[in-house]
């Protein structure tokens, strides 16, 4: 039997952490061992591994800094509630709305993508963070004065002027009321389909790592001038991985919106795309199974520090901290790396291989 290579293996972990993720929490929820707040907090928890794996895309194997990642989010939360809501009374399956609302608005998200991207990618460094902030808070500001409503004659959409109650048609309904944003969602997401939405996120995001494309897009970022000397469409291959970055974080943040009653522009502002950048850079950049491992755990660590609530954002700002120090203090690594050898030295004994061809009898 031909031997898994590196890499294979490499993604057999990866994708076993999520699945047995997944089991052990359907367990512990379905014997009741987990808190209310624990259980409701499993969907976002799926949201935002999704969103760090597909943003560390940008940041670590391209080697980009975005900070408008939260406005790919917004497109894909508000699209998503939009195109669920307006199939109601046709579609009766909510896993099919829910299907159908994460599938238009990832495209939704991928068409601003690459309007925002084509001109966006000719900056490098500082100039591309604080134009891609500016990205995430204009649509944050539009989507504030988006006014959407549904009736028998089909979609209403405005911008700045609100939309009343007496234009629609009889059945007629408000989607999108500017400020006080998404409301009367009917929930659709499922933990079981956040687990679908990250094993379709690692199997994107690995699979491009991986490919040719993959390996021009991490030659961009080792060395961009040397990339263009031996023929790498440079603008071309920034577009795609942004592209699809964003098409990710529209899927996730249809799911998320779907998870809710009512959602507004203002929680995807700035705090949210520097959260998930914190989960990428705590994780390693350019880490895909480190992004998971953070986001899971410093999502939920707020939440687990309730006990201790005066002081539960003191620690979590500790944990920060610590996790900061190790990850990028080569003394404080090395060290941390000993001491992990040095237990599985112990807990884990090497049989010895005999050697080939032994020696012959007498």
């Amino acid at each position: 039997m031909k031997k898994l290579s590196k890499n294979a293996k490499s993604n057999a972990v990866t994708y076993a952490i999520v699945i047995v993720f997944y089991i052990v929490m359907q367990i512990l929820s379905g014997s009741g061992t987990l808190s209310s707040s624990l259980t409701g907090q499993l969907i976002p928890i799926c949201v935002y591994i999704c969103m760090a794996v597909s943003l560390n895309l940008t940041v670590g194997i391209l080697g980009e800094l975005s900070l408008g990642h939260a406005g790919f989010m917004s497109v894909g939360a508000f699209t998503g509630v939009i195109v669920a809501m307006s199939l109601q009374a046709s579609v009766a399956s909510g896993p099919i709305r829910l299907v159908l609302a994460m599938v238009v608005g990832a495209v939704m998200a991928a068409i601003v993508g690459v309007l925002v991207g084509v001109p966006v990618l000719r900056l490098r460094g500082d100039y591309l963070a604080i134009v891609t902030l500016a990205f995430g808070e204009i649509i944050k500001n539009i989507l504030n004065n988006l006014y959407v409503a549904y009736d028998a004659e089909g979609l209403h959409i405005r911008l700045l002027t609100a939309i009343s109650k007496s234009e629609l048609a009889e059945g007629g309904f408000m989607i999108i009321n500017g400020p006080q944003g998404a409301t009367g969602i009917t929930k659709l997401s499922t933990f079981t389909a956040g687990f679908l939405l990250m094993l379709f996120t690692l199997f994107v995001v690995l699979n491009l790592i991986q490919s040719r494309s993959g390996r021009a897009i991490m030659s961009i970022r080792d060395n961009r001038i040397a990339a263009e000397s031996v023929g790498i469409n440079v603008t071309k291959y920034k577009l795609m991985a942004f592209v699809v970055s964003a098409a990710l974080a529209g899927m996730a943040g249809a799911l998320y919106a779907m998870n809710f009653t009512g959602v507004a522009a203002k929680k995807f502002d700035f705090n949210t795309s520097i959260l998930v950048l914190v989960f990428v850079v705590l994780g390693g950049m350019g880490n895909i199974r480190g992004s998971i491992i953070a986001a899971a755990i410093l999502y939920v660590l707020p939440e687990l520090l309730r006990a201790v609530n005066d002081y539960r954002m003191l620690f979590y700002a500790i944990v920060l901290i610590v996790v900061m120090l190790v990850t990028n203090n080569p003394t404080l690594k090395n060290g941390v790396n000993a001491v992990w050898t040095a237990l599985k030295g112990v807990f884990v004994k090497t049989v010895p291989v005999p050697e080939e061809g032994g020696e012959s009898d007498e």
